[in-house]
């Protein structure tokens, strides 16, 4: 097919593609490459408001040319106001000074004063938080949300916000009602069969330690977040198609594997040691020669055919550097680095009568300034969909209650790392307070750092789970919990669907004081 214009880079028009019914639809999409193989064109376009990871090569009979629209030519920079020698302030400058301004006047709100505030300092943060502003939040995820809304219907419609110390009195109590009302009145809770309360103590703080500010990415590490490298090379995905073991895996972003690797049809990996291979008797002839049926690393945690590997980054660094690369296939909110020194990385695997075959990963820093527990975390897509991310995350957790510590996973998050935590820590919240009784005819107590102590969950992420749920409301000088039938029932469906846990006997794991020695 011949198309009647020239369509370049940087075009945008409509593209035939199947939505998740099989329908046909037309989305807008802007033209990222163009490559010519026999003759025969190829685009490969990136779906507006859609996911990455939907970017694919089409032909031009799905190119919608009667609204093609051409990139915009970049005008000489006029002058602002019309005054020489000013010029207009750029978008990213104008999100940058009102960022500026958020952070000042969160802090002084949050301290009471206002503060001096170092000028690099401010700059720091507000670059961080203008990344994670600009990021647009894809459309893809949302269907996805809309499924776990159906589960907590009452999610959805939260317009509360926990006020700070200085806006109310102190925290005296939360009293959660589980009736069909989500308005709570007093007097049926004495005679309700199916009601707590909660108190939170006076001298908890509520607030996030942070002030609301998103914190600056960590920017050192096997995989940071960092898109100063997003360029039009690493938009694009680069392998078709990679064999694991018995499954074929279809990358879903761009991963930088060797350049002359890039270009065959499909890569071959060792599902023992991760190593990629160019050809199937490469990869026959290498297992002849690797003598791994497990991933490297001690075993902690052993129950069925489910297994915990853990793995030193310093001392597996071939190994870790292949996992990273492997995961970076899967992760666009992160960039990849070799240096997996500091990292530990626990391997989840199932075992059958070949080896135990990777399910998925999670890593974490052997040293965390910021109460990090994760720092990536992937389960792979053959295994998607059947427990096992919240599997690796209560894994992680428990590793932190060994610990003594809370923890948290690094932000930013995926779209689908995202729905995962906030399902489980939903979950896991809702179990303890489901599972409050009363003593003595009196309503039980829990604190929100007692919820933080018994999960892990740090606490910050324990108030937005609780806000998110729409569960906290604000009456008579109180914080109250309002658990409606609807919420209830939805866990307790949600709860049988979960056949996968973390048994605590089966985990064998010491913890090791990093800080004590020389070098990792």
């Amino acid at each position: 097919m011949v198309l009647p214009v020239e369509i370049t880079e940087g075009c945008r028009l409509p593209v035939l593609r199947k939505n998740q019914e099989n329908e046909d639809e037309w989305p807008l999409a802007e033209i990222l490459s163009v490559k010519d193989i026999h003759g025969k064109k190829l685009y490969y376009v990136h779906y507006i408001d859609f996911n990455k990871r939907l970017d694919e090569w089409v032909t031009p009979d799905r190119l919608d040319i009667k609204k093609l629209q051409f990139p915009k030519k970049e005008a000489k920079t006029p002058m602002k106001d019309g005054l020489p020698g000013s010029r207009p302030s750029s978008p990213e400058r104008d999100v940058k000074k009102s960022l500026d301004l958020h952070v000042q006047s969160a802090s002084a709100t949050s301290r009471g004063k206002t503060l001096p505030t170092p000028k690099r300092k401010a700059e720091s943060v507000s670059l961080a938080t203008q990344v994670t502003a600009a990021t647009p939040v894809p459309s893809l995820p949302s269907s996805a949300e809309a499924s776990q809304a159906s589960v907590y219907p009452t999610m959805r419609d939260s317009s509360f916000s926990i006020k700070s110390r200085d806006e109310h009195e102190p925290l005296t109590s939360l009293t959660t009602v589980r009736n069909n009302s989500r308005i709570v009145s007093l007097q049926p809770l004495n005679n309700s069969p199916r009601c707590s309360t909660i108190y939170l103590l006076p001298g908890e703080d509520s607030q996030d330690s942070s002030d609301g500010i998103p914190s600056a990415p960590r920017m050192t590490g096997s995989l940071v977040s960092d898109r100063s490298h997003d360029d039009i090379v690493t938009r694009m995905k680069n392998i078709d198609c990679i064999e694991l073991g018995r499954h074929r895996l279809k990358p879903w972003y761009f991963s930088p594997y060797p350049q002359e690797l890039t270009s065959l049809l499909i890569l071959y990996l060792c599902e023992f040691c991760l190593k990629y291979l160019k050809s199937l008797k490469c990869l026959q002839r290498h297992l002849t020669k690797c003598n791994l049926r497990h991933p490297p690393g001690n075993e902690i945690y052993r129950k069925g055919t489910i297994s915990f590997f853990e793995i030193d980054g310093r001392k597996n660094k071939a190994y870790s550097q292949n996992l990273c690369l492997l995961a970076k296939c899967f992760l666009d909110h992160k960039t990849l680095y070799y240096d997996t020194d500091p990292f530990l990385f626990y391997v989840m695997t199932e075992y059958d009568s070949k080896g135990f075959h990777i399910v998925g990963y999670f890593s974490k820093e052997k040293e965390s300034t910021e109460d990090y527990n994760v720092a990536c975390i992937l389960t792979l897509p053959p295994y998607q969909r059947r427990g096992y991310g919240k599997l690796l995350i209560e894994f992680s957790y428990e590793l932190s209650k060994v610990e003594g510590k809370t923890g948290t996973p690094e932000k930013p998050l995926s779209d689908l790392g995202l729905l995962s935590y906030r399902s489980y820590w939903s979950q896991t919240i809702l179990e303890i307070l489901m599972d409050l009784k009363s003593e003595n005819g009196e309503r039980p107590q829990i604190t929100i750092n007692e919820i933080s102590e018994i999960t892990s969950v740090k606490k910050e992420d324990v108030i937005s789970t609780l806000q998110y749920l729409n569960l906290i409301n604000y009456y008579k000088g109180q914080y109250i919990l309002t658990l409606s039938e609807d919420i209830v029932e939805g866990h307790e469906r949600a709860m049988q669907k979960r056949h996968l846990r973390i048994d605590p006997k089966c985990l064998h794991f010491t913890p090791k004081d990093w800080s004590k020695r020389g070098k990792w």
